[in-house]
């Protein structure tokens, strides 16, 4: 037994009730069927406490429907033999059809339409009940007390199953079971269900009865005019006939599919079939109708002569399980399966297949929602974009299956994300249809949904739902009354709303549309734009989780690169970034202020894409401008980065291998207008003269970095004051649609304009030379030269004398003099003197002082010796040691460089 709705808590189905006709919204303590019910009984304005449901005296039960189900409810009938049980047969409109009572004497004390055919079951009319619901829900539906909503009906448990042709999978009506609401089992919900699958097999029954008619009709035909001797007497069933054809499979195919169109048109036809090996096969239909008055065709196969007859392995048989009905065939005549024309093999040369034009239609039909779903597995998910393969979902459908389509998605999809809650922040993602003037939300706007539409009531049952007429739809109008009457006036009629679920993930709504003089939807459409929006849903999950990688890959990329390029006095710079359109790769770029006003300028690239190309791209660049600090030359610089690739490599055997990386260095010097560069496999930069002379410097090309075998040289070239360097990833040159000699005269094309901005540069390069589609990412980086002015550099030669210090010091003073440096003097002159005191003393000639002021005054000190000095911390009783100190002290920074004559102490400070 199973007991529904006894709640004092107020939180079951009466509860739930009360608040919902007191005007309360219901979240919980009724089921999602039961409240969407209800929720459209209340917008059709049904009342609860309405009386009967109307009575329709002129029904026609003269209908297969009734035929097949008398025996079966007859059979329930003894069943429920003395118990309260009753047993109904609706129609499609909900129209009761057939009773039977488990006690008879329940006739007289039930009310008349509990009791009599003919009372209207329909939501509209009687609420929520079984046969509504499963009209409604169009499928196995239960009904427990207070879930009904009329009042009369609270006591009463009902349960409601649809019935189908078996041939169109229409609905052809419902079958109800009642009883009081303490009396109801689980079991109803099993015998219900097989009580259905009997009706259905008996409406099968009486097709097939057909089809063997019009096979009688046919022989007796040929033995009317004496052609009954070829055929031996012996007969084969569907498929097989072709089976023993001796033809190709897909030979058998392709004749199966045009008898069916010739069957479905029920006119004198002729067709001429390709078949295979440069054959054909001779198709010819008439129309032909049995003594019962069936109507039907017959179509002739006249095959080339050349083909044998033999025994061929069996196709596979839709449909072979369904009833097994040969016991009751008679011994002369075949069998007749379903779905399949029946097949009657002749001479050699001839086959015979006969059909109704209907079940034609459906074979037809059929075959060609297979081609539909074999067209979505290709056209569907081309591409890894979310927006991108729900425009192809549409673009499949319309206009084979529906006339309209629209997606709608949250943004949390848009984004890559799993939605929190699908049913919120939905926005319209596509309208697509046979024409652009229907008034649907269009696209771009968020669409807020109301839960009696279909579109949510999908989410709830994660079922597809189908409105065959959209004037009745309640639920639907009332989303937006005016939008809904225009679409109505441009002959909207029907709908199917398909929740686009993937691995147990909402990702959104596709709703198909139909109007005009298109069919309404059926359950075979259902069951197709089920099936379409759920092979799209994959998809559209695949893009989904690829733009997520793809975002965090990027975001990943984009924090370790530069945010913003160093202000500095000795170029002016800009730069470019565009990752690959298909997976974000490893190049990257670097500009780093260096000692002396020097700068230097990097590209690399690590060959792969992805999250490990991201992350291995940041461990290079943070080593490169480590490596930069400390004052190394390029090749070296390169030879640091060759072995940490290696360390890499090999420090971690789970890690995925590098393939290879390729890096760029440069540096330049204003105050001697020499760049020195060395490369790693990199392409070569581009160098623009102040003329507008484009040229690509002859430089080593050197081996990507990891390899470790040969080192790597550099180069030193003079850049004239306005000159570019152009520094770029092979991104910007790769195009399948071009050769690499067509990129470089793009490039040097672009290039050749002189006085242009670095910024401009950038632009003109990404327009005329990016590829529209990269396939790698593009680093760009330009930077324009300036030379120091030389009035802002000052030097002196000084002998190893520590007489001649203060030589240099006065030297000094005057040059800060002119330069307005006053402020500085002091700190400047106790810097230089424990500076050059210590070259004098540690270090050996050649000894030369260099003053730079720029942004900022450096002071440098150049001596032939290589030994390092050290800081240190000077014990209280240590009579030295303390000159590096008060050198830390005064400057803002100093430091050590080497050179191949020796070493540079450098300081710098700032005159606050």
């Amino acid at each position: 037994m199973i007991e529904r709705g006894l709640d004092g808590d107020n939180c079951g189905p009466t509860g739930a009730r009360e608040r919902f006709l007191m005007g309360e919204r219901v979240e919980d303590g009724v089921r999602s069927p039961i409240l969407g019910s209800w929720e459209r009984c209340h917008l059709m304005g049904v009342s609860p406490d309405s009386s009967d449901p109307p009575f329709w005296e002129d029904l026609d039960l003269a209908i297969p429907l009734v035929d097949a189900a008398e025996p079966v409810l007859d059979r329930l009938e003894a069943v429920f033999s003395g118990s309260h049980m009753n047993v109904g047969l609706a129609d499609r409109r909900g129209a009761v059809l057939l009773r039977r009572f488990g006690d008879a004497s329940l006739m007289r004390h039930l009310p008349a339409s509990h009791s009599r055919p003919g009372f209207v079951f329909a939501e509209q009319f009687a609420g929520t009940n079984g046969i509504a619901l499963a009209l409604a829900e169009r499928r196995f539906s239960q009904v427990y007390g207070a879930e009904h909503f009329s009042e009369r009906s609270q006591a009463n448990a009902c349960w409601g199953m649809p019935i189908r042709d078996p041939l169109n999978g229409h609905i052809e009506g419902v079958l109800a079971f009642g009883c009081p609401r303490l009396e109801a089992d689980l079991a109803m919900g099993t015998v219900i269900r097989d009580a259905a699958r009997a009706i259905e097999g008996r409406l099968l029954e009486r097709s097939t009865e057909r089809e063997r008619s019009l096979l009688r009709a046919y022989l007796d035909a040929r033995r009317r005019v004496g052609l009954d001797g070829p055929f031996w007497g012996r007969y084969v069933i569907g498929e097989d006939g072709l089976a023993q054809s001796g033809l190709d499979w897909r030979d058998q195919v392709i004749l199966q599919a045009k008898a069916a169109e010739l069957i479905s048109s029920a006119q004198r036809a002729t067709a001429v079939v390709p078949l295979s090996h440069g054959r054909q096969a001779t198709l010819l239909s008439r129309p032909l109708t049995s003594p019962s008055g069936v109507a039907g065709s017959v179509v002739e196969v006249v095959l080339p002569l050349d083909v044998p007859r033999r025994d061929s392995p069996r196709l596979p048989r839709f449909g072979d399980s369904l009833l097994p009905l040969a016991e009751h065939a008679p011994a002369t005549l075949p069998v007749v399966q379903p779905r399949t024309p029946v097949l009657v093999p002749g001479q050699a040369d001839r086959l015979v297949l006969l059909g109704e034009p209907i079940v034609g239609r459906l074979a037809v039909a059929a075959r060609r929602r297979l081609e539909l779903l074999a067209e979505a597995s290709t056209r569907i998910g081309t591409t890894l974009d979310v927006e991108r393969t729900a425009w192809e979902l549409a673009e499949v459908a319309v206009p084979r299956l529906a006339d309209f389509v629209t997606i709608d998605l949250p943004e949390a999809v848009l984004c890559g994300e799993e939605p929190a809650d699908p049913r919120t922040d939905l926005h319209r993602t596509v309208v697509h249809g046979i024409r652009e003037d229907c008034n649907f939300y269009p696209v771009g706007e968020r669409v807020d949904l109301r839960p009696s539409t279909p579109h949510l009531r999908c989410l709830d049952s994660m079922q597809a739902v189908l409105e065959p007429d959209l004037k009745a739809a309640a639920g639907w109008r009332a989303q937006d009354f005016e939008r809904t009457d225009m679409l109505l006036a441009q002959n909207v009629h029907s709908l199917i709303s398909a929740p686009m679920l993937a691995r147990g993930v909402v990702l959104g709504i596709a709703t198909f549309y139909r109007s005009g003089d298109s069919s309404p939807f059926g359950d075979d459409d259902l069951s197709m734009a089920q099936e379409l929006t759920a092979r799209a849903a994959l998809c559209l999950d695949n893009a989904r989780r690829y733009t997520r990688e793809h975002t965090t890959v990027l975001a990943l990329q984009r924090s370790l690169l530069p945010h913003s390029l160093p202000e500095h006095s000795s170029v002016e710079l800009a730069h470019r970034y565009l990752p690959a359109e298909s997976s974000v790769g490893g190049d990257w770029f670097d500009v780093i202020p260096l000692t002396g006003t020097r700068v230097a300028l990097l590209v690399g690239d690590v060959v792969g894409h992805g999250l490990h190309a991201a992350a291995t791209m940041g461990q290079l660049r943070t080593a490169a401008r480590n490596f930069a600090e400390l004052d190394l030359p390029p090749d070296e610089v390169l030879t640091h980065l060759d072995n940490l690739v290696g360390r890499l490599d090999g420090a971690d055997c789970d890690r995925e291998p590098l393939i290879g990386a390729t890096c760029l260095y440069a540096i330049y010097d204003p105050t001697t207008q020499l760049c020195t560069m060395a490369r790693a496999g990199h392409p070569p930069p581009a160098v623009v003269g102040p003329d507008g002379n484009v040229s690509f410097p002859d430089l080593p090309a050197g081996q990507p970095l990891g390899l470790g075998s040969l080192p790597f040289e550099t180069v030193e070239i003079h850049l004239p004051e306005d000159s570019s360097l152009v520094l770029y990833t092979d991104g910007l040159l790769e195009d399948r649609h071009r050769d690499i000699d067509e990129a470089l005269d793009l490039l040097r094309s672009a290039l050749a304009h002189p006085g242009r901005a670095p910024e401009g540069t950038c632009t003109a390069v990404m327009d005329a030379v990016a590829p529209k589609h990269p396939g790698d990412d593009i680093a760009l980086l330009v930077a324009r030269t300036h030379a120091l002015p030389a009035d802002r550099v000052a030097s002196w030669d000084v002998p190893a004398d520590p007489s001649r210090v203060s030589d240099v010091r006065a030297a000094a003073m005057r040059q800060l003099a002119d330069w307005n440096l006053e402020e500085t003097a002091f700190a400047t002159e106790l810097l230089l003197s424990e500076l050059v005191t210590n070259a004098i003393r540690y270090g050996r000639e050649p000894i030369r002082v260099r003053l730079i002021f720029d942004r900022s005054l450096i002071c440098e000190v150049y001596d032939g010796s290589s030994t390092a000095p050290r800081l240190r911390q000077a014990a209280s009783t240590d009579e030295g040691g303390r000159g590096l100190f008060l050198v830390a002290q005064l400057a803002q920074a100093w430091g050590t460089r080497y050179t191949t004559e020796g070493k540079v102490i450098w300081a710098e400070f700032t005159s606050e």
